[in-house]
């Protein structure tokens, strides 16, 4: 499926919950690993503010790409954050949702 650019150049941006490991599956604690890098893969949650509107959204960012000490309140800018939309279905029932993915989240300056 294809994947959008969201451009944050304008946007405040702060962390909402720190960084979790992703996990695939949470019975055996089996962690998300990036398929080109193999780079463990992490979720962190990132109040999203630009034009009057603010947004929470769940973004999986990998290990590499975060940096130490990022606690709630943290301002931060997102490197290559992009959308992109999903479909599944478990159990005889449809889901589908947006995904969020960054190359990075660095503290902003």
């Amino acid at each position: 499926m294809p994947s959008f650019k969201i451009d944050t150049s304008t946007a405040v941006v702060f962390v909402a919950t720190a960084p979790t490991p992703k996990l695939v599956n949470k019975q055996t604690g089996e962690r998300a690993v990036d398929r080109e890098t193999g780079a463990g893969l992490s979720t962190v949650g990132l109040l999203i503010s630009d034009e009057g509107e603010g947004n929470l959204y769940q973004v999986t960012v990998p290990e590499t790409g975060l940096p130490e000490g990022l606690t709630p309140g943290t301002p931060v800018s997102v490197v290559g954050l992009k959308a992109r939309d999903w479909e599944n279905e478990f159990n005889g029932q449809k889901r589908h949702g947006i995904s969020f993915r960054a190359t990075s989240v660095v503290a902003a300056v």
